[in-house]
């Protein structure tokens, strides 16, 4: 889009920044300004991308109140404007800077950035993809319900993986997410029904940039859920926003190409090369203080139940779904590892980060892994991995390794920012522990 193409001074014009959720935190501009925004002129508060999910200031940031809330530097990350939702609106993605031009490691996209060139210094490449599973929800219902199908006008009440049925019925859904995706360059793949009623996945093409793999799965979610609205129904990317249900996750695949274009993960073989379970460690070794990465928030921890798909254990295995990193079979060519912790609900710059550095981190350890399991992980000895809010927070706290893959702000804001939501959650009483307790016990 070019200032020319901006004539109509009265069209929507959002620049955005990403906050330590994953909430697109926004300006509306001129459509006259947009030379500005180009040229990385846009200022918003450094406190833009450091608020908690409701929006709130994070109480005991430093860098609001005492420095009297000081300006960023917003500028272009590259990516072409996009039109997104049915306002006709354009987005410009921006990303945040310090006053003096250095990155403002806070936002969560130049933490990716951060990870990214210390692969790029080591002349090597990731290659990254992610599968996001999501419910579609009655947006005519006072409380969350399966759809109703538009082909039958039969509410949804049978959980269907792999339906092909599922799939036809909500095909004009699906084929507006698809135009939505290539419009906007999002590689978007194979679509499929999933375990819980109304769930449905879609994956991500590999990109051989792990920035481009965040945005792509930023605004994929954000059309997702413009298009549901506009087929009149609610899409959730909610971990858990059924009890009995299936929750959603994020599942990360990623290989590294060296100088050359060759997998390091490949040696022709089904087990893979020593980088490759380098890396495997690196990753089981972080996982238990990347959880509150990688399940941010107090419904997230609904997901991670045994037996569920949703791993609970630091495990791997080779062609394993019960286990937190799987090494896919196929091609020895394309051998790569899935992460399958993360919950649909997490930032996908930080998952990415967290995932690609503790990976680096164990290549440069270059030490080798537990035993793969063989079999059902839940079963397994294994090391469990936090199971509520609060243990995840503090296992992030005392942790060793992500301290070397975010910057101290970052950590001591995250922190700050997950404890305030937690504090703020503790104060509220459920309608269900009213009708347990209130007049019984």
């Amino acid at each position: 889009m070019s200032p020319d193409d901006s004539s109509n001074s009265t069209e929507s014009l959002y620049v955005t920044v990403c906050d330590l959720n994953g909430v697109l935190r926004a300006k509306r501009i001129p459509a006259s300004n947009i030379t500005k925004a180009q040229k990385g002129e846009i200022r918003m508060p450094l406190s833009a991308v450091s608020v908690d999910v409701w929006g709130a200031d994070i109480e005991s940031d430093g860098g609001v109140f005492d420095t009297g809330d000081l300006d960023g530097i917003c500028k272009p990350t590259g990516r072409e404007p996009l039109q997104v939702g049915d306002s006709g609106g354009t987005i410009i993605p921006l990303w945040m800077f310090n006053e003096d031009g250095t990155p403002y490691t806070c936002d969560p996209r130049q933490a990716l950035a951060k990870v990214v060139e210390r692969f790029t210094e080591k002349q090597l490449t990731p290659v990254v993809a992610t599968e996001l599973e999501f419910y579609l929800m009655d947006a005519n219902s006072s409380s969350p319900k399966a759809p109703i199908s538009p082909v039958t006008n039969k509410r949804l009440v049978h959980n269907s993986v792999l339906s092909l049925d599922e799939l036809e019925d909500f095909d004009l859904f699906l084929s507006d997410v698809y135009k939505a995706c290539e419009l906007q360059k999002i590689p978007a793949d194979a679509a499929i029904s999933e375990n819980g009623c109304g769930q449905f996945e879609i994956n991500l093409l590999h990109v051989d940039d792990p920035l481009k793999a965040g945005d792509d799965a930023i605004f994929f979610k954000r059309i997702v859920k413009s298009v549901a609205r506009k087929h009149g129904m609610i899409a959730s990317f909610m971990a858990k926003p059924y009890g009995e249900e299936s929750g959603s996750g994020m599942h990360v695949h990623f290989s590294l190409l060296d100088s050359s274009g060759n997998n390091v993960f490949d040696d022709n073989s089904e087990s893979g090369t020593d980088v490759l379970k380098y890396a495997i460690n690196g990753l089981i070794n972080a996982m238990s203080e990347s959880m509150l990465i990688f399940a941010p928030h107090y419904n997230s921890y609904r997901r991670l139940t045994p037996g569920t798909h949703a791993p609970t254990a630091a495990g791997w295995g080779y062609e394993n779904r019960t286990a937190a990193i799987r090494i896919p079979g196929g091609d020895s060519k394309a051998r790569r590892i899935e992460h399958r912790v993360s919950g649909a609900d997490a930032n996908p710059y930080l998952v990415l980060a967290s995932i690609l550095g503790s990976a680096l981190e164990g290549i440069e350890k270059g030490e080798m892994p537990i035993a793969p399991v063989c079999g059902n992980a839940y079963e397994a000895d294994l090391k469990q991995l936090p199971t509520n809010w609060s243990g995840a927070i503090t296992a992030f706290e005392e942790g060793s390794i992500l301290p070397n893959i975010f910057s101290d702000t970052f950590n001591d804001l995250f922190v700050a920012c997950k404890k305030q939501e937690l504090s703020e959650f503790s104060k509220h009483v459920s309608d269900f522990e009213h009708q347990s307790y209130l007049d019984i016990v």
